[in-house]
């Protein structure tokens, strides 16, 4: 018979991310970001590969990034809108970590699995920072999908790709529940 862990499936069917534009100071310290980024590693990695690595990003770096959107938002004859709000993402942010997809050769794992591995440390770090009471956000954006902007801002190599910008900080305001999935609608059973 399992051992149930109520309180952690209670979290799961309330979490609720916080939206990014919400999220303010303080921000959890290096220790606490450093035990946010233990949880989020502790995902499911097929053939112990570690397809991922983080990239804190501070005010500073987050304020190179938002004048960087500028400069590839116009390189790329985007509508200024878009790049306002990019630009937002970042300047308007304290503290963001880009978890970075980072495929290995593997003849036994597939670059799928692990880049799904990624999208899945993006959740855990996301529920990590939710659990000990931060506020997180999972955002990504044009510019997390610009090459040009991934190379020139974060020293991405040619093989790795941004899976997410986990923004992290205190909420200033619980956002409302939203409509959730109809399970009905979404599930199959097949029992023969």
């Amino acid at each position: 018979m399992p051992t149930p862990n109520p309180a952690a499936l209670e979290f799961l069917l309330t979490r609720r991310s916080r939206p990014a534009k919400t999220l303010t100071t303080p921000i959890p310290d290096r220790g606490a970001v450093e035990k946010l980024l233990t949880a989020a590693a502790r995902t499911p990695d097929h053939g112990k590969l570690e397809p991922w690595r983080f990239i804190v990003l501070e005010k500073p770096a987050l304020l190179r990034l938002a004048d960087l959107v500028n400069t590839r938002g116009t390189a790329l004859a985007l509508d200024p809108e878009q790049i306002t709000k990019a630009h937002a993402q970042f300047s308007n942010a304290d503290l963001a970590v880009a978890v970075i997809s980072a495929p290995k050769p593997s003849p036994k794992v597939p670059q799928i699995e692990q880049v799904y591995s990624a999208g899945a440390v993006c959740l855990s770090l996301v529920n990590a920072a939710l659990a000990t009471g931060w506020g997180a956000n999972w955002l990504s954006g044009w510019a997390s999908h610009d090459r040009a902007f991934i190379q020139e801002g974060l020293g991405l190599s040619a093989d790795e790709t941004v899976a997410g910008l986990i923004h992290i900080g205190t909420e200033t305001s619980a956002p409302p529940e939203r409509p959730r999935p109809d399970l009905a609608a979404i599930t199959t059973w097949v029992d023969a």
